[in-house]
């Protein structure tokens, strides 16, 4: 583990948090804004940590975030994988491997599906991992665990989870099943073409 550059951490968070507008990350805009861009008490809220804690790492003064809040800090940030690997750097830290379905959304994709409030939204991976929904999209289809693993998995949930196969009509289930598991193939084809 290396040493945590905290100026360096400091000036990309403050940067960063700069250039996002509330509207960016779906927040309303407020009347009377001291400062460019996010306030730090709007990232605290969407990252899921204390205002207090957030202000210190901007002020260089805070202790090493753990993995899960530099997750979470980039993707509040709307960070690209470039700007996450970073940001992870200047934490000392090594970033996550990278995720053969592309786990991380880019900016643009969140931004656009934010505005689609009058329908589902869900989108997945490759392998049907849940990787961003909206409320309506939760409430249609169940809502997404947070934390990575199998319960983020649709496919998986539709085998193991009697509750989610619950929420369609019960003369569905075998199409349902047979696309999961059909949707399956092209990811398991090129994964052992590959290795």
């Amino acid at each position: 583990m290396r040493v945590i550059d905290r100026p360096g951490l400091a000036d990309f968070l403050r940067r960063r948090r700069e250039l996002l507008r509330p509207a960016d990350v779906g927040l309303p805009p407020g009347v009377r804004r001291r400062t460019p861009g996010l306030r730090r008490d709007e990232v605290a809220g969407l990252v899921g940590m204390s205002t207090d804690y957030y202000a210190r790492l901007e002020q260089g003064r805070g202790s090493r975030p753990s993995e899960q809040i530099l997750v979470a800090i980039g993707r509040a940030l709307r960070c690209d994988v470039d700007q996450r690997d970073h940001l992870f750097h200047l934490c000392g830290l090594t970033p996550p491997p990278p995720y053969t379905g592309t786990a991380h959304l880019r900016p643009g994709l969140i931004t656009l599906a934010e505005h689609l409030v009058e329908v589902p939204v869900c989108i997945v991976s490759d392998i049907n991992e849940v990787l961003w929904q909206n409320s309506l999209a939760a409430t249609v289809l169940g809502p997404s665990p947070i934390r990575p693993g199998r319960d983020r998995n649709f496919t998986w949930r539709w085998f193991t989870d009697p509750s989610c196969r619950e929420r369609f009509p019960r003369e569905d289930w075998d199409h349902h099943s047979t696309a999961y598991l059909n949707h399956l193939r092209s990811p398991y084809a090129s994964s052992t073409a590959n290795g």
